[in-house]
């Protein structure tokens, strides 16, 4: 994603103006846009990192599914968001 703006200051060329003219090209280049369209995107997580959290998830359904077996905790009513199976 590498562009290169320059510019270079003419003969008697305020700074002011120098500026100006460096902002109009950046923002002519699409600098910005892109900048501010990746700012809060997120990376994909691996495929590992889904597969453990999955395996992590299932465990703990299958712990909990165990302990409701043997009446240690009460179950939960699907009503109010319990088990989805």
């Amino acid at each position: 994603m590498a562009i290169n703006v320059s510019v270079v200051k003419h003969g008697t060329e305020s700074s002011m103006s120098l500026v100006r003219r460096f902002s109009k090209r950046v923002l002519g280049a699409g600098i910005v846009r892109k900048v501010k369209s990746s700012r809060y995107k997120l990376r994909q997580e691996s495929r590992g990192k889904r597969r453990t959290s999955a395996l992590r998830r299932v465990e703990k359904h299958e712990k909990t599914e165990e302990k409701e077996r043997l009446g240690l905790i009460e179950p939960k009513d699907p009503k109010r968001g319990g088990h989805r199976g």
